[in-house]
C-alpha cells in the first residue's frame, strides 16, 4: 500500500482543490481524505509505504494524446522504452501514440506489436491506427477491427487528408464508433519549404516557407464536415489565430464535438526562435508570429483549444544537422511540457493552475474515453506531485534523441514524482 500525506489536491474533473490524502491499494486508490491530513493510523497497515508531500501539490497523471514513439521501424530516433521513460520523468503516466511508423499502424499484427511492447512499460500505452491504408491518403481502414484489438483512435497525423470525399466517409465512419479522429491540418500544395512560417523567418533562411493558408483552408473545410457528420474530431498543433477563432465559433455555435490541440511549443515560442535555433526550432506546422502565439494562449485559457499535447518527436543529431531545408521536421516534448505550461501559462498569463491540470489531463482522457485524468475513490492512482515554484534546468534527457530548443534552459514547475497504478516510476527525491 501507499500513502501520499499532506498534499495539496488538484483534481480537475470534481474541481476539488485543497488539503489532503491518498491511500492507494492494488493500483487503485483506496480512500481518499479531502480537506483534512493526518487522519490514517499508518501503524494499521503492514509494509506502508508513505510519500510525505507537505508543501508540495498532488494532480492526476498527464494524458499526452499525441506522441511520436517511433516504434517500429525508426528506433533510432526512440522506442517504446525510452518514450515511456521520457514520459514519465515529464508527469505522462497515459500517451496515446501516433500511426506513421514502419510499417504503419494500419493493421492488427503491427497493432498489436506496439500494445504488447507497451505493456512491458511502467506507463499506459495506447496508440492510433491510421485513417488510410499505408498513410496514402486513399482506401480507408477497417475501423471497426482495428478498435476491437485495442485502437483508441485513428490519424494519419504528419500527412494531410487532402480527398474531401474520403475525409467525409472517415469522419462518417469513425464517427459512428464513438472515437476521435484526429487530424493534420496543412495543404502542401501552398507550402514551399515545411517547418519554417511563411514570413521574417523564411525571408531570413531565403525560402518559402510554410504559410497560415495552409493550415486555416484545411481546418475550414474540416469544420464544416465535422458539423455535418457529428464525429469527434481533434484538430491537431494549432498554430493560427484564424484557426482557433474559427474552432471558437463552432463550439460557439454548439458543436462540443470539435476539440483544438495546442502544443507547448506553440504557446511558448514564436519564428523568432526559428531564426535562433534554426533546425532545432523547425516543426510542422511551423512556429508563427506573435499574434499566433497571444491567440492560441487565449484559447486555451477560455477553453477553446480544450486540449494540451506534445507532439512529441524525437530525430537524430545527425538528421536535425541538415540544411534548414532538409532536415526533419519536429522536437521533443514530454520532459519539458508541463513546466512549459507552468512558465508560460500560469505565471505570465495568469491561468489557474487547475485548468493547465485539466487541459494536460482529464480532457483528453475524457475526449479519448480512457480512465485517467480524475481523482477518486476506486480511481487509478495515476498521479503527479509537483512543485510549482521549483526552478530547474532542462538537462539529461531520457529520450533517446535530444532536438530541444529548451535544451540548458532554466524552467519553473519540476515533477517531484510520477505515480502510475501505484507504483512510483519517476521519482525527483522530495
Amino acid at each position: 500500500m501507499l500513502l501520499i500525506k499532506n498534499g495539496y489536491i488538484l483534481d480537475p474533473e470534481s474541481g476539488y482543490e485543497g488539503d489532503g490524502d491518498i491511500l492507494i491499494e492494488n493500483g487503485r486508490i483506496k480512500k481518499l481524505y479531502l480537506g483534512v491530513t493526518g487522519l490514517v493510523d499508518e501503524s494499521l497497515f503492514e509494509n506502508l509505504e508513505v510519500i510525505d508531500a507537505n508543501g508540495l501539490y498532488v494532480a492526476p497523471g498527464l494524458v499526452d494524446v499525441h506522441v511520436h514513439f517511433r516504434d517500429p521501424g525508426f528506433e533510432y530516433k526512440e522506442d517504446i522504452e525510452t518514450g515511456a521513460k521520457a514520459a514519465a520523468k515529464g508527469g505522462f503516466t497515459t500517451v496515446v501514440l501516433m500511426a506513421n511508423t514502419k510499417p504503419v499502424v494500419d493493421n492488427e499484427e503491427t497493432l498489436n506489436y506496439i500494445l504488447e511492447k507497451g505493456k512491458t512499460t511502467p506507463i499506459h500505452i495506447e496508440t492510433c491506427c491510421s485513417v488510410s491504408k499505408g498513410l496514402q491518403g486513399k482506401e480507408l481502414c477497417d475501423y471497426k477491427a482495428l478498435l476491437e484489438k485495442g485502437a483508441v483512435g485513428f490519424t494519419d497525423d504528419g500527412i494531410p487528408l487532402l480527398e474531401e470525399e474520403l475525409v467525409t466517409e472517415a469522419m462518417s465512419r469513425i464517427g459512428s464508433l464513438g472515437v476521435p479522429i484526429s487530424l493534420h491540418e496543412e495543404d502542401p500544395n501552398l507550402i514551399a519549404n515545411n517547418g519554417i512560417n511563411r514570413g521574417k523567418a523564411s525571408e531570413y533562411f531565403g525560402i518559402g516557407g510554410s504559410p497560415r493558408e495552409a493550415e486555416v483552408s484545411m481546418v475550414a473545410r474540416d469544420i464544416e464536415i465535422a458539423k455535418k457528420t457529428g464525429a469527434v474530431v481533434n484538430i491537431q498543433h494549432i498554430s493560427c489565430k484564424e484557426t482557433a477563432d474559427m474552432i471558437r465559433k463552432a463550439k460557439q455555435e454548439g458543436f462540443l464535438n470539435i476539440h483544438g490541440e495546442a502544443t507547448p511549443h506553440h504557446f511558448t515560442l514564436t519564428e523568432e526562435a526559428a531564426i535562433q535555433y534554426g533546425t532545432m526550432a523547425k516543426m510542422n506546422p511551423p512556429l508563427r508570429t506573435v499574434v499566433d502565439k497571444a491567440a492560441i494562449i487565449e484559447a486555451i485559457k477560455d477553453g477553446t483549444l480544450d486540449i494540451i499535447a506534445t507532439d512529441h518527436a524525437p530525430h537524430s543529431e545527425e538528421e536535425k544537422a541538415k540544411s534548414i531545408t532538409e532536415a526533419p521536421s519536429g522536437i521533443l516534448g514530454l520532459e519539458t511540457a508541463f513546466a512549459l505550461g507552468v512558465g508560460e501559462l500560469v505565471e505570465k498569463n495568469d491561468m489557474p493552475l487547475m485548468d493547465l491540470i485539466d487541459r494536460m489531463s482529464y480532457a483528453p482522457a475524457k475526449m479519448y474515453g480512457l480512465d485517467a485524468g480524475y481523482i477518486k475513490q476506486d480511481g487509478p492512482a495515476d498521479l503527479i506531485i509537483f512543485d510549482p515554484n521549483e526552478m530547474w534546468r532542462v538537462e539529461g534527457f531520457l529520450s533517446k534523441s535530444k532536438n530541444s530548443p529548451f535544451a540548458g534552459k532554466m524552467m519553473l514547475g519540476k515533477i517531484k514524482k510520477t505515480i502510475c497504478s501505484g507504483n512510483v516510476i519517476y521519482n525527483d527525491e522530495i
